[in-house]
């Protein structure tokens, strides 16, 4: 979409959020004809003209300055994440454009971050791009995230994943096989299991979306993130209409609920960390209350993930029968780039 296009719909979209009430403005019982505030409206709360603020809201946003952006934010009522998006959008769209989209170099963890991973023995540890491609996970992280690891969706074709089921249930599947890194949103929005392992999934795939979208406006040119974007908006209605809503997220802490085939049902709680040196990095840490039902799925889970393929049975929290299929096919803290994995 361009500049102008991604400005435009943004604003419109903030400006029907607020209700008259919501901003202080009197309506008189009067009959509105738009939902929200009329551009009139926004204006007068961030003290430019009318036309002014028109001329914005058709995308025309260069050379605009904070002070007028900060006033416009403050006026739609904008939280951190959408000024945050809205600084975005106009810095990129003062910058020249390329002249073709750029594809970024592939993204390396640097081993002393994963050594850190493999040091973390009780903790769910992973560290992703802005793209939501998982760029490395310890142990514990590859058996939480099983199902999405192994999930026919990471495939680009369906000989690719029939070849990699076919090996040894020790694990050589997953992201040794095929040629792209494992991807949270692709897993969300193109597996139909992905209900199942997140209870809360609508829930878990407006936040992805609504990062996605963050990300979009900080990086307007990486090719990689507008060709998972068109993926996902062609072979999902649910993702395109996600993404047509443009809101944004920032995702710092929380609690995220999981139904694992093997482990059964975690409530855990995430923290994340942007990782100094390493732009577009972050770690995504997954914890658990001692004592609690979740811990000792956890600590269940970690056990069967350490232990011999050959001898693990599903029983304990989750209950079932032997899933060699879920085996974690790739050692603590392992880099899982493409074919690069050692």
């Amino acid at each position: 979409m361009d500049r102008r296009d991604e400005i435009r719909e943004f604003l419109i979209s903030r400006r029907a959020k607020i209700t008259p009430e919501q901003a202080g403005i009197p309506t008189y019982r009067n009959l509105r004809r738009v939902p929200g505030l009329r551009r009139e409206e926004v204006a007068h709360l961030a003290g430019v003209s009318t036309d002014y603020y028109t001329r914005l809201e058709r995308g025309s946003i260069r050379g605009v300055s904070d002070t007028v952006l900060e006033a416009v934010s403050s006026a739609l009522q904008l939280d951190d994440a959408e000024r945050a998006h809205l600084m975005d959008l106009a810095r990129t769209a003062a910058a020249p454009p390329p002249r073709t989209p750029r594809r970024p170099a592939q993204q390396r963890v640097r081993p002393g971050v994963l050594r850190l991973l493999d040091g973390m023995t009780g903790v769910v540890a992973l560290v992703q791009n802005g793209r939501s491609d998982v760029l490395a996970a310890n142990l514990l992280g590859r058996a939480l995230y099983g199902p999405m690891f192994n999930s026919a969706a990471q495939f680009s074709s369906a000989e690719q994943f029939n070849s990699a089921a076919q090996l040894s249930p020790a694990g050589q599947s997953g992201p040794r096989t095929h040629d792209r890194l494992p991807n949270q949103a692709r897993y969300l929005f193109l597996d139909p299991g992905a209900g199942d392992f997140y209870p809360d999934w609508r829930a878990v795939a407006a936040t992805t979306v609504a990062m996605l979208r963050l990300e979009s406006g900080r990086n307007p040119t990486d090719r990689a993130l507008n060709e998972l974007v068109g993926e996902l908006t062609t072979r999902s209605a649910l993702f395109a209409g996600l993404w047509a809503g443009h809101d944004v997220r920032i995702h710092t802490a929380g609690t995220k609920r999981f139904h694992h085939p093997v482990a059964g049902d975690l409530s855990l709680q995430f923290e994340t960390l942007d990782l100094p040196g390493d732009e577009g990095q972050t770690l995504f840490t997954f914890t658990a209350e001692p004592g609690s039902a979740s811990g000792n799925a956890l600590a269940f889970l970690a056990s069967w993930a350490a232990s011999p393929p050959e001898t693990t049975t599903a029983g304990g929290p989750a209950g079932g029968t032997t899933t060699p299929g879920m085996r974690s096919p790739a050692q603590p803290g392992t880099h899982i780039q493409g074919k690069t994995e050692p």
